[in-house]
């Protein structure tokens, strides 16, 4: 189990292609424009937690033999929508 501790971050898994993760960051930001919304009045991060909700914050994933069971090309992402900041994320084997 993976999962980040933050509202302004997420995971994802995909492939770790220079143009996919150009499409991952302008797909989040076509969906959420930086705009003016209502959690801007605290933060001015909105686009951030709004943005998150189309990530995972936890992910479940298969161990086996001490590895990580992903294809071929699959690649676990953190994902960072406020930052650089320091970030917790906690792992856990079950």
């Amino acid at each position: 189990l993976i999962f980040t501790e933050h509202t302004t971050s997420g995971l994802t898994i995909n492939e770790n292609e220079s143009g996919l993760i150009s499409d991952m960051e302008n797909i989040l930001k076509k969906l959420v424009p930086e705009d003016r919304y209502e959690h801007d009045r605290i933060d001015n991060n909105a686009d951030s937690h709004l943005r998150s909700l189309l990530l995972e914050h936890s992910l479940l994933l298969p161990v086996s033999d001490k590895k990580l069971q992903l294809g071929t090309w699959q690649r676990v992402f953190f994902v960072e929508l406020d930052g650089p900041r320091s970030r917790n994320i906690s792992v856990r084997v079950i």
